[in-house]
């Protein structure tokens, strides 16, 4: 039995803005074609009745033509959400090894993300100096920005 994993979603108020940032602030490069579903299949898929929704699927870098996406899709009924924590259940965050970590955080605030917190350093024996901080994207899902050196 082959197992693979394939892509994370994220549920976007506007997903054009959202891919937006991706490309620009991470390099991630869409992968075509654009997504407008709806119907039962959905709903019952989903568990969503009256599902509909738009997105994008968009390559991750580092991993070539054939690796994880990142899948941007906006419902068009949307449930509320909770302000970012990085101790709240369930997922936390999606993580981006970096060159300059504060560069990239300079960059997520400039293109409407925010700082959670500080650019902290820590050696890990055996493993190298981590250099990381918690950003959120334009929408408010939690971001890690990591380089090991």
């Amino acid at each position: 039995m082959a197992i693979r994993y394939t892509h994370t979603n994220i549920v976007s108020k506007d997903w054009k803005q959202l891919a937006r940032f991706y490309t620009e602030v991470f390099d991630c490069s869409p992968v075509p074609p654009q997504r407008n579903l709806s119907g039962k299949w959905l709903d019952e898929g989903t568990g969503v009745t009256n599902a509909s929704l738009q997105g994008i699927h968009l390559r991750l870098p580092g991993f070539g033509d054939k690796g994880p996406t990142l899948e941007i899709y906006q419902y068009e009924d949307i449930e509320g959400n909770y302000p970012p924590k990085a101790n709240r259940k369930g997922f936390g965050h999606l993580a981006f090894h970096v060159d300059n970590v504060e560069q990239i955080m300079e960059k997520v605030v400039s293109y409407a993300g925010e700082c959670l917190g500080k650019v902290s350093k820590k050696e890990v024996p055996g493993v190298g100096l981590l250099t990381f901080v918690y950003v959120t994207d334009p929408e408010g899902n939690i971001l890690e920005l990591q380089n090991w050196s």
